[in-house]
């Protein structure tokens, strides 16, 4: 049986993930913009560490233990401000699990064996 999976504190920290295409296009925007100074750029999305987790598991099909680990929560919270990026018809098109779906194939196919791999190419087909 693998080990439980750690998570620092209690994984109740809110934050929010941006999808790299969404933050890609923000960029895009902002270079061919007149803004000046700083933009956020972010999903609207804020969630805890652990909804994090439970999303990663849900879109992986596994079960997984968490072991949470004793320490400061650190900042609770970071809230930012979206509206000078909106101002350019910008916004996010992937929430996390839309995100994490995208993503988690391209990771699991680099950290499968590579036996694994060959295998699962040859079951898709």
């Amino acid at each position: 049986m693998a080990a439980p999976s750690r998570c620092g504190a209690d994984g109740s920290a809110i934050r929010s993930y941006t999808y790299v295409d969404d933050m890609v296009n923000g960029i895009y925007l902002l270079m061919h913009s007149d803004l000046e100074g700083a933009a956020n750029i972010g999903c609207p999305q804020y969630v805890s560490v652990n909804e994090l987790l439970e999303t990663v598991c849900e879109v992986a099909g596994k079960k997984v233990k968490v072991k949470h680990i004793k320490g400061p929560v650190g900042v609770q919270s970071r809230n930012f401000s979206n509206k000078r990026i909106y101002s350019l018809g910008w916004k996010a098109k992937f929430f996390l699990k839309a995100g994490v779906a995208a993503t988690y194939p391209w990771i699991e196919n680099r950290f499968r064996p590579p036996r694994q791999r060959a295998r699962r190419s040859r079951s898709l087909d």
